[in-house]
């Protein structure tokens, strides 16, 4: 196999070098299926995309992609390429690193998904700030509740809150994830207050989605209570409301309702027995392996947004101190 240090005489030489863009281009074309969407991150036309990963097939004498008209995926040959391919490029990126500059200027168009509440609260009041910032970068900002495959959907970097499930994703926790139980003051002073996890089972409870096990730690050890209402939803701001209306007591995270547990409107219950399960938010992406400056860039100016401990703990309401 061709290597980068292969040099063979005369005019051939500059035929037989592996050019890292085209190394790069394969990593990214590999990751989100897609030819065309590869070439799009690299500024590159769909012909030019497809004819440098010929090329790059062509030096190694080896065919490293199927190809169908709808995505293309992996050969045998692929996969073994694609894990050397990927320390190349770690190895070239902390080369670069090391001296001058050290990291290109972000660049491109960012395709990021997340939570629709979440990014309406504590993005999408900073993402003016991070485009004039960066003024090389656009950002397409998707909102959705639904978890999206981000190789399907070519998105460059996805924020997820609560626990992660086994992936092949890279993470990078962004800030913690407090949740608490609470309820407006009317309801208790019509309800009663429950003073013990296993209390919550008599009372009116709002539930988001299906999460009706609500586990916490006792002196006992640990208790999982199974909790029933009327009202369940997959929208956490429907449960605020309802919780604002001094209807029920629900599992809620902090930088949804902070603002008004510090105004009195909702109160907190059975602080004395922690949930059990600690979360947090979190930034997705495919790979370790060329993580563009422009998702580098997005994810540090969220990491530093939001603080730690996150602003919507520390009382500082001003969700735009850090985009200044």
């Amino acid at each position: 196999m061709t290597t980068l240090s292969h040099m063979a005489p005369g005019a051939s030489a500059e035929r037989d070098r592996l050019d890292l863009l085209d190394v790069a281009l394969f990593v990214r074309a590999a990751l989100l299926a897609n030819v065309s969407a590869a070439g799009r991150d690299f500024g590159l036309s769909p012909a030019v995309a497809s004819a440098r990963i010929a090329n790059l097939e062509k030096l190694l004498g080896a065919r490293l992609l199927h190809r169908t008209t709808r995505r293309v995926s992996l050969t045998q040959e692929g996969e073994v390429f694609m894990a050397r391919a990927e320390t190349l490029l770690d190895a070239a990126a902390a080369a670069r690193a090391s001296v001058g500059r050290g990291q290109a200027e972000p660049q491109g168009r960012l395709r990021v998904s997340m939570p629709s509440s979440f990014g309406r609260q504590h993005v999408s009041p900073v993402i003016a700030a991070f485009l004039r910032r960066y003024p090389g970068v656009s950002v397409d900002l998707r909102l959705t509740d639904t978890i999206v495959d981000l190789v399907d959907a070519g998105v460059d970097v996805g924020i997820r809150l609560g626990a992660l499930k086994d992936s092949t994703l890279v993470a990078r926790r962004l800030a913690a994830n407090r949740r608490v139980i609470c309820c407006a003051p009317s309801y208790l002073a019509e309800h009663g207050t429950p003073h013990h996890p296993s209390d919550l089972a008599q009372h009116e409870c709002v539930i988001l989605a299906d999460q009706r096990d609500w586990s916490f730690v006792t002196p006992a050890g640990p208790l999982s209570v199974r909790v029933g209402g009327r009202l369940a939803t997959d929208n956490g701001e429907v449960i605020r409301d309802a919780l604002l209306a001094g209807f029920g007591i629900a599992l809620k995270s902090t930088w949804d309702v902070a603002p008004y547990l510090r105004s009195g409107e909702l109160v907190t219950v059975l602080e004395s027995y922690p949930l059990a399960e600690t979360v947090a938010i979190w930034a997705v992406y495919p790979s370790r392996a060329f993580v563009p400056p422009k998702t580098v860039a997005f994810i540090d100016f969220l990491a530093a947004h939001f603080g730690d401990p996150p602003y919507w703990d520390s009382g500082d309401s001003d969700s735009n101190r850090n985009a200044r």
